[in-house]
């Protein structure tokens, strides 16, 4: 578990489908993601999730805020994704439900997931990808100290993508000395 001043990232919990599989229903959510998520396809992704947890020590962590402890979205690290140029290094990622959009959350769960990747792992450097288009992620990567990678832009290789979806940008960040 991890705490910020307005924030709990911790391992994913049963009563986190709902509110995980409703924000994976939302149109603008998912508008860089793919199509809606089924419930199946949560419960998936939780497990997947939990299972980085117990092996690595870190995941894209369920999101909560301390003052209500509403569910907001998830957060975190992961091994970067199969046939990806990021593939096996670690990679910080997020996705919160549009109702927390553009209240600092995501730039403070990220600052916070960028923490424990320095103090737990010997990874020189932290990636991240997005779809070209998705300006408000990229934005938040850049807020974050990150740097594009121009040389390691690719199409994604997620099957079901729509063309518009495939073409993604990669940036990083290295280690504070």
């Amino acid at each position: 578990m991890i705490e910020t001043e307005r924030l709990v990232l911790r391992g994913w919990l049963e009563s986190d489908f709902a509110p995980f599989h409703a924000t994976g229903q939302d149109p603008e959510v998912m508008r860089y993601l793919g199509p809606p998520m089924s419930m199946a396809e949560v419960e998936a992704a939780v497990a997947r999730q939990n299972g980085f947890l117990a092996d690595l020590g870190y995941c894209f962590w369920a999101v909560e805020r301390k003052a209500d402890q509403a569910f907001l979205g998830f957060c975190g690290l992961k091994p970067g994704a199969r046939d990806t140029p990021i593939e096996n290094m670690i990679e910080i990622g997020w996705r919160l439900a549009r109702p927390y959009w553009g209240k600092g959350y995501a730039r403070e769960a990220a600052k916070a997931s960028l923490d424990r990747a320095w103090t737990s792992s010997d990874a020189d450097r932290i990636w991240a990808i997005t779809v070209l288009g998705n300006d408000r992620s990229w934005g938040l990567m850049e807020r974050l100290g990150m740097t594009r990678h121009v040389e390691l832009d690719f199409d994604h290789p997620q099957p079901g993508l729509d063309d518009w979806l495939k073409p993604h940008i990669t940036y990083s960040i290295g280690r504070p000395a």
